[in-house]
């Protein structure tokens, strides 16, 4: 391949990746240099310039301390860290007259384009048995609305909403993280459908991370070619310095932003931008708030918001003893204390962001050991190690939440706003045909509710209510009183 690069550039090049490389004790990944020409050594030395080499030796210091803190207090080694029910107050949607409170407040917020809406999206939709960003993904419902879709077309109605109807649409910036495998393919969806009727300029699109993997032990950079690092995401944590990175956080800033609201593409029913939510965290003077769905069962698989040391954080479930997990609260009805699950949809503020995770996040990762594929120089060929061989750092979105110091938790309705599409067509839950089911369900009742008189059709009904129709069950006044047949789309 020509070199189309001027020869002093790639030298200097050259030089400021081995400089850095070797301060770090990492020169060896530039023993295979040779084997590469032209573009080809200019694409790997502009990768390994964008890697924080620098950095991988504390990163990975401070995980293996956390990890080696997290185990002695397992084995009782430990007083410091202690795990308690979270003590703040947890409001709920079921109560009509704060949500209706807070409603207004988060309108107010969207009205005059304080609140920007981050999208999570790098998954692929491989366990849904598609090939392509699960985002791209059809549910079914016969209306064609793929999860993008559903998202952008909530976005649209909600800033119509705010702004006073069509002609005076809010500005609700969406952020979409991608990965660096769907990223590209990602954008064309997008464009190749208008936005979805979005503005294009409100629309940014930013890639996930990606960190080296390494040698365990020694802390050694992996390699899983002659001349090619070995890479893995940074965790949906990976969040953050990719907003910050990408020049996301300051955007928001010179849009006026002021509030962040950050959810998963998985969730077929996610209100985007969230005015309820929004408005409950502004009410509370809240630095970060969590939706949350209360467990259905003392042992359900999910992780809860608790605290640890006092602080605001997420206990996985696996790190909840049985008593701990089946104690229930007189006050409260009976309901589990540790009940609080975490469905992965988060409030922030701008300021939060900027001034307390971003300076905060080397201390963040954890270890993953993996069995990594690297490459062999004496066979010529990659070999797949049978057992772990090395780490991978990553972060999670919700450690963050111990630098809260003014954490709002928001108890939602399951029928009304969590239905996961994760699992293979045909299983029992968590799946496209779960998530149809919810959708009708909700569109159902929607419309019982604005009156209208439903007549139920044959076989398999399938009823929707679009989301340029209805964000949250308003808007459908015209059919009271009137008969609906199942099944229906509007």
């Amino acid at each position: 391949m020509a070199d189309s690069t001027p020869a002093n550039l790639n030298a200097s090049l050259l030089e400021r990746v081995k400089s850095r490389y070797q301060s770090s004790g990492q020169g060896h990944v530039l023993s295979g240099i040779e084997s590469l020409r032209g573009d080809e050594r200019l694409e790997y030395l502009r990768r390994l310039d964008s890697v924080e080499v620098e950095k991988l030796g504390s990163l990975l210091s401070s995980a293996l301390e956390e990890q080696a803190a997290h185990q002695d207090a397992d084995a009782g080694e430990s007083s410091g860290e202690r795990v308690s029910p979270f003590s703040g107050e947890v409001a709920a949607t079921s109560d009509k007259d704060l949500m209706e409170e807070c409603r207004t407040a988060g309108m107010e917020a969207v009205r005059t384009g304080a609140v920007a809406a981050v999208l999570l999206a790098g998954g692929q939709g491989t366990r849904l048995g598609f090939d392509g960003p699960k985002g791209m993904y059809d549910m079914g419902m016969g209306s064609g609305r793929t999860l993008f879709r559903m998202v952008a077309e909530r976005i649209l109605r909600l800033g119509r909403l705010a702004g006073g109807g069509a002609e005076k649409s809010a500005s609700v910036p969406l952020y979409v993280m991608t990965s660096p495998m769907n990223d590209e393919l990602t954008r064309r969806y997008f464009a190749e459908n208008d936005y979805f009727g979005l503005p294009s300029s409100d629309v940014t699109f930013f890639a996930q991370g990606v960190l080296p993997c390494l040698s365990d032990p020694g802390g050694k950079i992996l390699m899983d070619g002659p001349a090619s690092i070995a890479i893995a995401p940074d965790g949906n944590g990976g969040i953050y310095p990719a907003m910050d990175k990408s020049g996301v956080l300051a955007d928001m800033a010179r849009r006026g932003v002021r509030h962040v609201h950050a959810f998963a593409i998985d969730n077929a029913l996610v209100r985007p931008a969230d005015p309820a939510f929004v408005g409950y965290c502004i009410l509370r003077n809240a630095d970060c708030g969590n939706k949350v769905l209360w467990k259905t069962g003392p042992h359900e698989k999910v992780g809860v918001v608790a605290e640890r040391d006092g602080k605001p954080c997420v206990v996985e479930y696996s790190d909840l003893s049985r008593d701990m997990a089946e104690m229930i609260d007189p006050d409260a009805g009976g309901r589990l204390r540790f009940g609080a699950g975490n469905i992965c949809n988060h409030y922030y503020t701008l300021d939060f962001l900027r001034n307390e995770v971003i300076p905060n996040m080397a201390d963040m990762y954890h270890v993953a050991r993996k069995k990594i594929p690297v490459w062999d120089a004496e066979a010529g060929e990659v070999v797949k190690p049978p057992k772990n061989n090395g780490i991978k750092l990553e972060s999670f979105i919700f450690d963050v939440f111990p630098l809260s110091k003014r954490m709002a938790v928001l108890d939602v309705e399951r029928a009304e706003e969590f239905a996961p599409v994760k699992n293979a067509p045909g299983s029992d839950t968590d799946s496209p045909d779960t998530a149809r089911r919810a959708l009708s369900e909700l569109s159902q009742k929607w419309m019982k509710e604005a009156g209208a008189m439903l007549a139920s059709g044959e076989g398999e009904v399938l009823c929707e209510v679009g989301p340029l129709t209805s964000y949250a069950g308003e808007g459908l006044e015209e059919y009271k009183g009137k008969e609906v047949t199942c099944p229906f789309s509007l």
